[in-house]
């Protein structure tokens, strides 16, 4: 449940991209984002049903060279949760700093008896998005239980699950508003929608009370977040559209990522 949850909050954020990809096809010309957190960011999370803390989560920001950055994200239980049901979960991103365009996405779950590689290869001059997708018995002996390879036709605007969460943080988020996308997850194109529903001010840990813009990302049709509860999102109300807190609706209640710290 906690790894799915951070993948879940992590790729839902994806939809609020900014993916203008109906009037555009192959490789962008796109301007560099030039958002404070592109010189590096650490962002620390607790990951809350009601009062208990289940575990911990990462988001960070690593410029490369040849400009490109590198977008990490971790998750984990406690060590009460670990003994139970271990989880250690890492997404990873690779984009080119202009449009924060995604040339690899990779993640690895692990948690309890499920192992899961996948990756995408974004080729934006031939219109494909490559996805390999492998889940092991025995992570040890690398033994295989099944595996795919898809490719999925782009338009060459689309993000990946982390690059979009960056670039939503570049957006002027308008109360009220309601805006359409197209993004890649898992082996398909999906049409995507951001709703803007307020600000709020919010008391955080990491940063006192704070002005925020809380969204919510909904995906159309037989998508794989579809009936799996709603998700809202509270980013600061600056230009620096920090993700103070995620919340995430299930049968039991909510979970919920709180923001701990920031470096």
């Amino acid at each position: 449940m906690l790894s799915s949850f951070v993948f879940r909050l992590s790729s839902i954020v994806f939809l609020t991209a900014f993916l203008v990809t109906a009037s555009f096809a192959g490789e962008p010309n796109l301007p560099e984002v030039q958002a404070p957190w592109m010189k590096g960011e650490r962002l620390e999370f607790n990951l809350c049903w009601g009062p208990i803390t289940a575990g911990s989560a990462t988001l960070e920001v690593k410029p490369i060279k040849d400009g490109k950055t590198e977008f990490l994200s971790y998750a984990t239980g406690n060590k009460t949760i670990n003994k139970i049901y271990p989880v250690n979960d890492t997404i990873y991103t690779r984009v080119r700093n202009k449009g924060l365009m995604t040339e690899v996405f990779r993640k690895r779950l692990h948690e309890g008896t499920f192992h899961n590689t996948s990756v995408i290869r974004f080729d934006r001059k031939g219109e494909k998005a490559w996805l390999s997708d492998t889940v092991f018995t025995d992570m040890k002996t690398r033994k295989v239980k099944r595996s795919a390879d898809t490719a999925v036709t782009i338009k060459g605007m689309e993000h990946s699950i982390m690059s979009a969460f960056y670039l939503v943080r570049t957006l002027p988020l308008t109360v009220g508003d309601t805006s359409r996308f197209s993004a890649v997850s898992g082996k398909k194109r999906y049409e995507l929608k951001v709703l803007v529903h307020g600000r709020e001010e919010i008391k955080t840990e990491a940063l006192g009370k704070v002005k925020t813009v809380k969204v919510e990302p909904v995906l159309d049709g037989d998508g794989i977040f579809v009936s799996k509860g709603r998700i809202f999102i509270w980013l600061t109300d600056d230009e620096r559209r920090i993700p103070v807190l995620m919340q995430c609706e299930i049968a039991l209640g909510s979970i919920k990522a709180k923001l701990m710290k920031i470096k």
